[in-house]
């Protein structure tokens, strides 16, 4: 339990496709927030010292806390951090400037996942974003200058985007590390309730397009959305895409704990929204049981470009995993969407726009081991 994950629900705007557990400030609402969260951390730490190889801030936008606010979340926090520690927190540019980022360095943050989406002022518009072009080529100038590990997120494949155009500036600028993702309609959201779609075909020409132009400037993929520089990779994510255990602080926050009891691999806390939060209700807890966890780690591992260790992870649940899988992993792999080496299988580049499918395969593999009934 080395890794930790804090919420920071508040944000300055409330974007159309946005379906995390966002609010806006109202007043007492972020001091109740810090004295529950300080409440919260202090109890969670006496189960869990650490110390923490990766502590992840996200939101919500915890670079819209003033300055005394940021502090107090810091100290809230009682965890030691372990010699270098990965320390991550979630920004939008209009929310930086050179002051702030003096004070996030002195806190620990040595990480800014930085909320760019485009460099394009009516791209940035039709997302709602309130920073323009100029606002996001500054905070990134100004990230990278005063020695954060600046990591840049894009949304791509929109009606009147650029696509190339937004890729070769990210590349351009020198940052470590790029997420990529397409737009995705939630059901409930501004977008949604407009009646607005996706463009599959074009979502999947922007994915191969961030491909090619990011690894063309040294930014690999190892995640079906994620590019890195070499050593830039996200660690604090990879423990999610590993299928890990980490802690979770305050509202809508997901922790995966270890568990002990019979038939159960782990056990998942997802703590509810910020007003029943404040008030001490305990969280939403689901048991994953070990063929739960198998199916899982076979899901998120399969997004990353190094891919699953089927005997570790057959450690980990106590299932047969390589035998069973065996001929649906030679099938795949002549079939040009896996790699297998030892008990290792990668994703090739063909099964990233179709991971959906060859999962489904893997598992119905798995279907012997379903309980009857």
């Amino acid at each position: 339990m080395a890794s930790l994950y804090v919420h920071v629900p508040f944000c300055p705007t409330l974007c159309p496709y946005c379906d995390f557990h966002v609010v806006r400030r109202a007043p007492g609402w972020v001091e109740a927030y810090l004295k529950r969260l300080a409440e919260e951390a202090q109890a969670l730490f006496a189960q869990h010292p650490g110390p923490l190889r990766t502590l992840y801030l996200g939101g919500g936008t915890p670079s819209y806390l003033r300055e005394r606010e940021l502090l107090a979340l810091f100290q809230a926090l009682p965890w030691s951090l372990a010699p270098g520690a990965e320390v991550t927190l979630e920004a939008n540019p209009g929310t930086l400037n050179r002051k702030r980022l003096a004070l996030l360095r002195a806190l620990g943050v040595n990480r800014l996942s930085l909320g760019v989406q485009s460099f394009q002022d009516p791209v940035l518009r039709f997302l709602g974003r309130a920073h323009g072009r100029k606002g996001a080529l500054r905070a990134v100038e100004e990230a990278l200058a005063a020695g954060f590990r600046v990591s840049l997120d894009l949304i791509l494949g929109l009606p009147m985007q650029d696509v190339e155009r937004d890729l070769e500036e990210a590349a351009a600028l020198g940052v470590g590390h790029v997420s990529a993702y397409t737009l995705q309609v939630e059901k409930g959201t501004p977008f949604a309730l407009l009646g607005l779609g996706e463009d599959p075909e074009r979502a999947a020409w922007a994915m191969e397009r961030a491909a090619e132009v990011l690894g063309q400037a040294g930014l690999e993929r190892y995640e079906v959305s994620n590019f890195a520089r070499p050593g830039e990779e996200a660690a604090h994510n990879l423990v999610y895409w590993r299928n890990g255990f980490w802690l979770a602080l305050g509202p809508r926050a997901t922790g995966q704990y270890p568990d002990g009891a019979p038939g159960v691999y782990a056990l998942r806390r997802t703590h509810p929204p910020l007003p029943r939060w404040l008030q001490g209700e305990a969280p939403e807890e689901e048991a994953i049981s070990p063929l739960g966890h198998a199916k899982e780690s076979l899901m998120l591992g399969l997004r990353l470009r190094e891919g699953v260790d089927l005997e570790e992870v057959a450690r980990r649940s106590g299932l047969p995993l390589p035998s069973l899988l065996q001929e649906a992993v030679s099938q795949l792999v002549q079939e040009g969407f896996l790699e297998a080496a030892g008990p290792r299988i990668r994703p090739t580049p063909k099964a990233f726009p179709l991971l959906h499918r060859v999962v489904l395969r893997l598992w119905e593999a798995l279907d012997p081991l379903e309980a009857p009934g």
